[in-house]
């Protein structure tokens, strides 16, 4: 870390928590990607296939929760 970013955390660690907390908030926000990256033809081809196939009802959903389950079952 540069002598400056250690400044920074440092006075910032002496501020009273709620500006300590909107620091940080602010900070996280910063990371967001500002531009989400744009899919390319194929992907929007097979997306829309996909969404095809959920309204037709050709397809069965299962809760992410149970598939998730499944699979670190499957590691152990």
């Amino acid at each position: 870390m540069s002598i400056t970013a250690e400044k920074v955390v440092s006075e910032a660690l002496e501020l009273p928590h709620f500006l300590r907390a909107f620091v940080a908030e602010k900070l996280i926000e910063s990371l967001d990607a500002p531009e989400v990256p744009k899919l390319s033809a194929k992907w929007k081809t097979e997306l829309r296939r996909r969404c095809a196939e959920v309204d037709r009802g050709a397809v069965n959903l299962r809760a992410a929760d149970a598939v998730f389950q499944k699979a670190y079952a499957s590691l152990a």
